[in-house]
C-alpha cells in the first residue's frame, strides 16, 4: 500500500487542536466489552463485602424477614450450614446481629457468655474457621428502651455506657469475634474499647468503628429486622445529622486517634460525598453500610418489574465502591457474589 493509498497527505484538520475531536475519539475503547474489561477502573468482587446475619434463640429457624426479602432470621443450629454457604460464595466475613431471649434496661445478654450473639461466633468459628466474623457492639437490640447506651431521666449517658461497651467487646472477642465493630455513636467508644481489649488479652483484635453512622430515615427495616425502634424519642442526639460532612470527617480522625483499624460510613447511597472525602483524607480502609432501606427499595422496585435488580444492585454497588470503599456491608453480597463467580 502506497503513502497515497493510505491517505497520509491529507490536509491537516486546523479547525480542532491535537488534544481533542477528532485525535482524541474516548468512544475507541468503549466498542467491545472485552475493551472495557481492560480499561475498567472499579471492579467489583466476593472480595469486598461483609455479609449481615440476624441470629435468635431456637432451634430450626430459618425465617425470612418481610421487608428485607432474602435475608433470614436463624437460629444457631441452622448457623454452620449457612457460613458454609457464605464461604463457598468467596465472601470473607459475616457481622452478627443478635436477638435477645429478653430485654433489661443494661441490654444484659449483651455481654452474657451465653448471649445470643456469643452462641452464633462460636458455632461459625468451629463450622468455618476461615470466615471472618464481625460482632456489632451496642445496646440497642438488648434494651427495654431502644437506646444504643444506658438511660438516665430519659438520657442516654455516653460516659456510663462505654463501661457496657467494653463489657460487650471482650465477651465477643472471648467467644471467636475476630473483629468488633462498635456502632451506639458514644464519645470515646473506640478508645474505651480498645483499652479493655489490650487489658483483657485481645491486642490483635482489630475495631471496625461505626465512624460517621447519621441518624437516617433508611434504617426501618433493619429495626423490624432486629427488633430494635426506640420506645422514646429517637438516636438524633447520638447518631450524626444527615445535614453535616465536616464533622463526618472529625468523626473519622477522633476515631482512628483512638485507635480504630477501620472506619465506616453508615449509610452508603446518600452519603456518597463522605466516603469520597474520607478517602482523600484518610489512609486508612473504609468501609460503607449499604443499610436495609437501600436494600428494600432496590427489591421492591425489582420484584414490580420497575426496574432490573441485578443491573442497579451492581451498578449501585460499584458506585459505593468507586466513591472510596474498600469494604461494603450489604444484604445483597449473596446474590452478587452468585452473579459474579465464573461458570
Amino acid at each position: 500500500m502506497t503513502l497515497t493509498a493510505l491517505n497520509l497527505q491529507a490536509p491537516v484538520d486546523t479547525n480542532h487542536t491535537a488534544a481533542g475531536f477528532p485525535t482524541q475519539r474516548l468512544r475507541r475503547l468503549r466498542r467491545t466489552e472485552n475493551l472495557r474489561r481492560m480499561v475498567r477502573e472499579t471492579t467489583l468482587s466476593a472480595d469486598d463485602f461483609i455479609y449481615p446475619l440476624f441470629v435468635v434463640h431456637g432451634t430450626n429457624v430459618r425465617r425470612e424477614i418481610a421487608s428485607m426479602p432474602g435475608n433470614f432470621h436463624w437460629s444457631v443450629d441452622k448457623l454452620a450450614a449457612e457460613a458454609e454457604s457464605i464461604a463457598s460464595l468467596g465472601i470473607p466475613a459475616v457481622i452478627l446481629f443478635g436477638l435477645p431471649a429478653s430485654k433489661d434496661e443494661w441490654g444484659s445478654e449483651d455481654y452474657a457468655d451465653d448471649g445470643i450473639v456469643q452462641e452464633a461466633a462460636r458455632a461459625i468459628k468451629q463450622a468455618v474457621p476461615d470466615l471472618v466474623v464481625v460482632t456489632d457492639v451496642c445496646l440497642c437490640e438488648y434494651t427495654s428502651h431502644g437506646h444504643c447506651g444506658i438511660v438516665r431521666h430519659g438520657d442516654v449517658q455516653n460516659d456510663e455506657t462505654l463501661e457496657y461497651y467494653q463489657r460487650v467487646a471482650v465477651s465477643h472477642a472471648a467467644a471467636g469475634a475476630d473483629i468488633v465493630a462498635p456502632s451506639g455513636m458514644m464519645d470515646g467508644q473506640v478508645g474505651a474499647i480498645r483499652q479493655a481489649l489490650d487489658l483483657n488479652g485481645f491486642k490483635n483484635t482489630p475495631i471496625l468503628a461505626y465512624a460517621a453512622k447519621f441518624a437516617s430515615a433508611f434504617y426501618g427495616p433493619f429495626r423490624e429486622a432486629a427488633d430494635s425502634p426506640p420506645q422514646f424519642g429517637n438516636r438524633k442526639a447520638y447518631q450524626m445529622d444527615p445535614a453535616n460532612a465536616r464533622e463526618a470527617l472529625r468523626e473519622v480522625e477522633l476515631d482512628l486517634a483512638e485507635g480504630a483499624d477501620m472506619v465506616m460510613i453508615k449509610p452508603a447511597l446518600p452519603y456518597l460525598d463522605i466516603i469520597r472525602q474520607t478517602r482523600d483524607r484518610f489512609d486508612a480502609p473504609i468501609a460503607a453500610y449499604n443499610v436495609s432501606g437501600e436494600y428494600a427499595m432496590v427489591k421492591a422496585a425489582g420484584r414490580n418489574g420497575w426496574i432490573d435488580e441485578q443491573k442497579v444492585t451492581l451498578e449501585l454497588l460499584t458506585g459505593i465502591k468507586r466513591a472510596g470503599a474498600d469494604i461494603i456491608l450489604s444484604y445483597h453480597a449473596k446474590d452478587v457474589a452468585r452473579w459474579l463467580k465464573p461458570i
